[in-house]
């Protein structure tokens, strides 16, 4: 593997001249050193060190990710998105997880504001707390008021860049393709009312069942992961249909009528949202809305790079796949 020294060597010239040459730094070259460096770069095939970079520069060069729960496939989809658009920017990557604590949630974007990231993506539902969101907002202003971008994934409340989700949308359409197969008994398992993704998914789906003349399905909140599906699962009535406002807890719900015996789709239907990708093993596989949640993750870091005014909010539409989780009622 070819290294700096012996860029350095073939070139003649000081390691250090050679690291400012390759590494991005900030410190001037004279033009002739510099095609040496470079010549002797291109000779030896090397390949510049983007962590060396990045100590180079300072942290101009380093995005900053916060988002809810890395555990959970979603947001790893949309982090990993991100991250791989970052890559073909040069651009490194500072991930931390909030464990869905909105205050760690400031905590993080104050403590990277402090170390001067070009731009920081938030990740993650909106809480349904005005105070908490105005908090959040004002730390976001005073990062941008430094010079630093910002963008995120979910609602737009932030005053910033934005790739919106359409929940209410696709919940709905959801709900429509399943009435269509003959379902009128639901049940939505709707994870925690205080998260506005959770609130808008659950009163999407129930809209759209009020406007078919359906009667309004029970609803059970909870955590809203695989064991919040779990548990929530145990405490459906009589429905012929379930619906969780993510896949997680969808997986969690069938783990739990797997346990009792309960089959799937023969004795209860079970859709979720997000199409995640470790559906891909699940049996049966289960009926979803999906979300391209790597293109989001991208597009958002895209939005935050970009520094052209106004603020932009894109609305990122759903698309329902019914799959084997779900069967037709008549």
């Amino acid at each position: 593997m070819v290294t700096l020294e012996d860029v350095a060597k073939q070139a003649g010239v000081s390691l250090a001249t050679a690291s400012r040459v390759l590494n991005g730094s900030t410190r001037q070259v004279g033009a002739a050193l510099r095609a040496r460096v470079e010549r002797a770069a291109d000779e030896l095939g090397y390949r510049a060190n983007i962590a060396a970079q990045t100590l180079a520069r300072g942290a101009s060069n380093v995005i900053g990710i916060v988002v809810h729960d890395l555990t959970d496939p979603y947001f790893a989809a949309l982090a990993d998105g991100a991250m791989r658009a970052a890559a073909t920017e040069g651009l490194l990557v500072m991930v931390g997880t909030t464990h869905r604590d909105p205050e760690q949630e400031i905590a993080y974007l104050a403590t990277l504001h402090a170390q001067r990231v070009r731009a920081v993506l938030l990740v993650g539902s909106r809480v349904a707390d005005a105070r908490v969101t105005g908090r959040l907002r004002e730390e976001l202003a005073r990062y941008q008021a430094g010079g630093g971008r910002a963008a995120c994934v979910g609602q737009d409340l932030l005053g910033v860049d934005t790739v919106a989700p359409a929940n209410r949308e696709g919940a709905a359409e959801l709900a429509r393709s399943l009435a269509e197969l003959g379902h009128t008994k639901f049940a939505v398992l709707a994870g925690p009312p205080h998260l506005v993704t959770a609130a808008d998914r659950c009163a999407g789906f129930s809209e759209a069942l009020d406007e078919l003349g359906l009667p309004a399905p029970q609803v059970i909140h909870g955590p809203f992961d695989r064991d919040g599906g779990y548990a929530a699962a145990s405490q459906v009535g009589e429905a012929t249909c379930v619906f969780a406002v993510n896949d997680v807890m969808a997986v969690g719900a069938l783990a739990a009528y797997r346990e009792r015996g309960v089959r799937v789709p023969e004795d209860v239907s079970v859709a979720g949202f997000d199409d995640i990708v470790t559906l891909r093993d699940h049996v049966p596989a289960l009926t979803t809305v999906r979300l391209p949640l790597k293109d989001m993750g991208a597009r958002a870091l895209e939005l935050a790079l970009n520094e052209e005014e106004p603020v932009v909010v894109e609305k990122v539409s759903g698309e329902v796949v019914l799959r084997e989780s779900v069967r037709r009622i008549g």
